[in-house]
């Protein structure tokens, strides 16, 4: 599934494109990317068509574009939000491309400096879905997410915790909410109600990095293990941001339809039986809550050890 560092690149590669444009015409070919919308799909082609883009927005795995309202000098009230799910790609195409892959909605828009070009949500999976949803003041008075300055999320958004890179993020209340957990260290980094952003790999890459296995009980973690945790994290997700996000085959690719290039970069996910980076041990992988983690057994302790 896409994680922070995935969504974030295809957010930044959206907003130049769509700030400001015009949605020319909407065409749904597959309504099961409409699970999230209240409607159907002719429903949401007329409620889309005709409205402009204030710009692309992002909290944790969430994307929306802000839509401008109807009405002149009227507040936004709406924004057309998406979840990528397992497999989902928002692509720029020339304008009357062919159809992609698994192509489920195309939206056709009109960019005052760019000219014409078609937004094109594909997913193999269908995992992902794209609404038509409200804007929600924020609890905390901060703007919504990454790429808007107004209080504003979509509904369906405003229960996902701020994410580590976000200047609103409450370190403070990040370590309240551990110092309460009995859950494993690592459950409690992918509880998107507690931290947003951070799925399988991230939290598995921070883990090892800060020498921490994944089945220690969060509340028994030192305020300085809780800091190192917080640390690496917030290292990851930039290194892997800078590295255009982790590809391990097509279905994840940046808005060009290239992919991301961190999987090179790492030391525990996804590397059972290859030796830790700084110890030499090997990787073990075990379940977990019908995932997998994957950890140095010298390097991070064992809780029961």
């Amino acid at each position: 599934m896409p994680e922070l560092p995935e969504v974030e690149v295809v957010r930044a590669g959206l907003a130049p494109a769509v700030t400001g444009a015009t949605v020319l015409g909407v065409t749904v070919l597959d309504e099961r990317a409409l699970t999230r919308h209240s409607g159907d799909g002719a429903h949401f082609e007329a409620a889309v068509t005709g409205r402009v883009i204030g710009g692309a927005a992002r909290r944790g795995k969430f994307l929306w574009l802000p839509l401008e309202p109807v009405a002149a000098a009227a507040a936004p009230t709406e924004a057309l939000v998406g979840h990528l799910g397992m497999s989902g790609q928002l692509l720029l195409r020339a304008p009357g491309a062919a159809p992609e892959r698994h192509e489920r909605v195309r939206f056709d828009i009109a960019h005052p400096q760019h000219g014409e070009l078609a937004v094109v949500f594909a997913d193999q999976r269908t995992f992902g879905s794209l609404a038509l949803d409200e804007l929600v003041p924020t609890g905390d008075g901060a703007p919504g997410g990454f790429g808007v300055d107004a209080a504003l999320a979509p509904s369906q958004v405003a229960h996902i915790a701020r994410d580590p890179l976000d200047p609103a993020f409450s370190e403070a209340g990040f370590r309240r909410a551990l110092s309460r957990k009995d859950s494993a260290i690592k459950r409690v980094l992918l509880d998107q109600t507690v931290v947003s952003g951070i799925g399988n790999i991230y939290a598995d890459e921070s883990l090892w990095a800060a020498r921490i296995h994944p089945e220690t009980p969060a509340r028994t973690l030192s305020a300085r293990a809780v800091g190192r945790v917080l640390a690496e994290v917030r290292h990851v997700l930039e290194k892997a941001l800078a590295e255009g996000g982790t590809s391990f085959d097509a279905q994840y690719v940046n808005v060009n339809g290239q992919a991301g290039y961190f999987a090179h970069s790492l030391n525990a996910y996804g590397r059972t039986g290859e030796p830790c980076p700084r110890c030499g041990r090997p990787i073990v992988r075990v379940s977990f809550t019908n995932r997998s983690s994957h950890f140095c057994p010298r390097c991070q302790r064992s809780p029961r050890a």
